[in-house]
């Protein structure tokens, strides 16, 4: 369904996602709105997963027609919405067109801009909790369950830290139900002249992944980048699965069952594993959004983004 354009007095920020309304940044917006001295609303915007054409472009032609609509961060529909939209936009950033996805759609003046941002977000999220000690080494091996665009954002931001010399982990192992988006993951990969070995792996059913879960090394990296969990329910795993002694298990989603992270707290203590959710990616998402849309400038790290997380936490409840 096509969105139902209506002119807004006050700036504002939109949220184009699936269920917007259950999403902790309609409480936390407005904390952060008055933490950063923006006289700001945000609205969500909700469409069907791989909605209609006419949808995606009628809320893209809204933001670029209305003065005071500012911009949007778009989720699950990124890759969707861009292909529906592409003319609309009068600049793409590198990410963009290097991925064909908008995460981040703010103006420039009278252009309207599409960027995607999450190559460096999800690196910031990695940051924040895994410690890079093992790549150092010129090992480690990571396992993403999903090869959407957050997976893709991610293993690009990995191949990165490679071609700069950065630790990065040796081995990359993707899996994903569909042989489509592995192939395109490849080719953007392509690309890159990086040391690290990358598997494509088709896995349709769980237990596919579980197969894949028990080759990895001690210490590696597991990634929930599927969605299930948030907007639908389930895990890419069964509960037979195991994971990987000394394992970080992370899934990208912050809200909803969150069933991967169950399946890998009850193996916490006995193969000592670390749990990480998506919230601390939910806070680099949207503070690195904001700053786009709001042209405002916001630390990635230190008292005044520490700031904006505690109150982020007090709003979520």
């Amino acid at each position: 369904m096509a969105y139902r354009s209506e002119e807004r007095d006050v700036p504002t920020i939109y949220f184009i996602g699936v269920t917007t309304a259950h999403s902790s940044i309609m409480r936390v917006f407005p904390r952060w709105a008055e933490l950063l001295g923006l006289q700001a609303q945000i609205v969500g915007v909700d469409f069907a997963l791989h909605d209609e054409r006419e949808a995606y472009r009628s809320i893209v032609d809204h933001i670029r027609r209305d003065p005071l609509s500012m911009g949007a961060l778009v989720t699950t529909h990124k890759l969707d919405l861009l292909q529906a939209s592409h003319d609309l936009f009068d600049e793409l950033g590198g990410y963009a067109t290097q991925l064909h996805e908008v995460s981040c759609i703010s103006k420039r003046g009278e252009h309207l801009v599409g960027e995607a941002l999450d190559p460096l977000t999800s690196g910031l999220a990695l940051d924040a909790f895994f410690p890079d000690r093992t790549w150092r080494e010129g090992s480690g091996e990571v396992l993403l369950l999903g090869a959407g665009g957050s997976s893709l954002a991610l293993t690009v931001n990995l191949l990165e830290r490679a071609v700069l010399g950065r630790p990065s982990p040796a081995r990359i192992v993707v899996s994903n139900r569909s042989q489509g988006r592995l192939d395109e993951m490849r080719a953007v990969h392509a690309a890159f002249r990086a040391a690290v070995r990358i598997e494509y792996e088709l896995a349709p059913l769980p237990e596919d992944n579980d197969r894949l879960l028990a080759r990895m090394a001690p210490g590696s990296l597991i990634v929930n980048a599927t969605g299930l969990g948030k907007d639908r329910p389930g895990s890419p795993l069964t509960d037979a699965a195991s994971f990987p002694a000394e394992a970080f298990a992370w899934d990208f989603n912050y809200r909803g069952a969150l069933l991967f992270l169950d399946q890998a707290r009850r193996q916490q203590a006995t193969r000592r594993l670390c749990l990480e959710d998506g919230w601390v990616y939910f806070l680099h998402g949207w503070t690195r959004v904001i700053s786009e849309v709001f042209h405002i400038d916001i630390p990635t790290e230190g008292p005044r983004f520490d700031a904006l997380s505690d109150t982020a936490r007090e709003a979520r409840g």
